[in-house]
């Protein structure tokens, strides 16, 4: 009897443990989030703010644009890719595994293919870069947008690979998406936490583009 309260106490301590990471992963993923809009406000204030003072027409006066059929794709394959990994986590809630993995690694793959064409889209840019005030803002979008849905692809694809070996170490026949172990809970924190950032994605790339392909 002198061994059960040990083990309760064990128990109490090793649930500590788990809720305090899942808590750690929400926190980490927003405060990322977090830091990922500071960057893209810096390029929201210099497009907002340089194109204001512009009094002598050197915004934009010839009305050049990036191709805005690559743009536009780029904007579809991050929508996507959202739909993607909001559709996996409902099968993985339910417990398809095979639906589940199928959806992240669309997602990876809609992230590198939007990646792959602003990469392309730099390569096909009728402006210097320093040409106008227009061309310097996106300019410094393009490389950030790069990074950012190209870091998005990596995140899922760690999670499909991640979910793929806990199922060989613990056995197939584990429901990732009820199963109280602690690596299949992290899984799903950080799942969370990736799903919260594609759609922002989505946010951002809307927004940006409407100012690069729509207004001006």
């Amino acid at each position: 009897m002198s061994d059960v309260p040990q083990l309760l106490d064990r128990e109490a301590e090793e649930e500590y443990e788990i809720e305090s990471t899942e808590g750690g992963l929400w926190t980490g993923s927003r405060l990322f989030v977090g830091a990922v809009t500071m960057a893209w406000s810096a390029v929201a204030f210099a497009y907002f703010y340089l194109r204001a003072i512009d009094r002598s027409g050197q915004w934009d006066p010839h009305h050049l644009t990036p191709p805005p059929v690559i743009g536009t794709l780029i904007a579809l394959c991050v929508l996507l890719g959202a739909f993607m990994l909001e559709y996996g986590r409902h099968q993985l809630r339910r417990g398809l595994h095979f639906e589940w993995l199928t959806a992240a690694w669309l997602t990876a793959l809609f992230g590198a293919i939007a990646g792959g064409f602003q990469i392309w889209q730099l390569t096909r840019l009728p402006f210097y870069p320093g040409e106008y005030g227009y061309t310097s803002v996106f300019i410094g979008f393009a490389p950030l947008n790069v990074a950012m849905i190209l870091g998005g692809a990596y995140w899922a694809e760690t999670i499909a690979a991640r979910s793929i070996r806990l199922r060989a170490e613990v056995g197939p026949d584990m429901h990732l998406g009820e199963s109280e172990h602690a690596a299949a809970r992290h899984l799903r924190a950080s799942l969370a936490g990736c799903n919260f950032y594609w759609w922002f994605m989505v946010l951002a790339s809307l927004l940006f583009w409407i100012l690069f392909y729509v207004v001006d």
